[in-house]
């Protein structure tokens, strides 16, 4: 019985002992697998039939509804657009709404009707309709290293 329990205690030593140089090696070797560079893009945001130079633009930016980045941008009086530029984007999937935020208030304002009595916009130009366009109609794929992107504000009369 003495000579099984002493054969047991070594199976486990050596069990224990492989165990652990597993786990040393597959630390190793994780730690010398080089990680390719995750590609990265700059991304240009025109907004263009902008009605009027008061106020500011808006533009918010969103990967997989989340909020990525807001940036206020003034419109440019003699063109009536307006730019900004997202840089150092993790390629991947993305959608862009502006606000022509004329009384700069911070948000979209709506008429006694409902109605919106300020400019909007969404990435890829949805058409003009009640509510929001879905969020399926503003993802683009951001795969290039330089994108722009055009985005023509809607006015309700």
């Amino acid at each position: 019985m003495k000579g099984t329990r002493q054969v047991f205690t070594r199976m486990a030593i050596l069990s224990l002992l492989c165990c652990a140089l597993l786990a040393m090696s597959a630390r190793r070797s994780a730690a010398q697998t080089p990680t390719a560079p995750q590609a990265i893009s700059t991304l240009t945001v025109r907004v263009t039939g902008v009605r009027n130079a008061t106020g500011n633009l808006c533009v918010t930016l969103q990967r997989d509804a989340n909020v990525i980045d807001v940036r206020t941008v003034e419109v440019d009086a003699k063109t009536l657009t307006g730019q900004v530029v997202f840089d150092k984007l993790p390629q991947g999937a993305y959608s862009v709404s502006v606000l022509h935020d004329e009384n700069m208030n911070g948000k979209l304002d709506f008429d006694s009707m409902g109605m919106p009595v300020e400019g909007y916009g969404a990435s890829n130009n949805p058409e003009k309709r009640m509510g929001p366009p879905n969020s399926e109609e503003t993802i683009f794929p951001l795969k290039q290293p330089q994108v722009t992107t055009e985005i023509k504000l809607i006015y309700w009369p």
